[in-house]
């Protein structure tokens, strides 16, 4: 064990965080995202939702400054009347742990699927949340 690193980041996972470079991303995905079948890394997490992880990972995790929007969500599907509470808990989180603005990006369902299948690594969680999905890009160390 190590001091300072929450429970919840386990052992595949920070080894995973530390291997990423400047630009690469990886997804937090809710428990109804494909995770198996979109990720080149997949990381299981289950037991544990997105808020939770998303809070433990920015403390040791740098978004990437060089990019208008370093954090992306899954965009609501048009025929939907679902309005995202979590997306507000995710922006809370990210604003509390940078002193900087953080734009986040919306993505089309499809084009979400298709970048999380060039990400890094997804991690699965069992978030109940819907559009609850997620992506950070990698910044560097300033």
């Amino acid at each position: 064990m190590l001091k300072g690193i929450p429970s919840i980041i386990s052992p595949e996972l920070m080894k995973t965080l530390m291997e990423m470079g400047h630009g690469d991303e990886i997804v937090l995905s809710d428990g109804n995202f494909p995770a198996v079948s979109h990720a080149q890394r997949l990381i299981r997490c289950d037991g544990n939702g997105i808020p939770e992880l998303l809070t433990a990972i920015l403390k040791f995790f740098p978004l990437d400054t060089y990019v208008e929007c370093p954090v992306a969500c899954m965009a609501v599907v048009p025929v939907d009347t679902i309005q995202p509470v979590i997306w507000k808990d995710y922006e809370d989180i990210v604003d509390r742990q940078f002193e900087h603005s953080c734009p986040f990006e919306y993505i089309e369902r499809s084009q979400f699927y298709e970048r999380s299948k060039k990400a890094f690594a997804v991690v699965a969680t069992s978030e109940t949340a819907l559009y609850a999905n997620i992506i950070l890009k990698k910044g560097v160390i300033k």
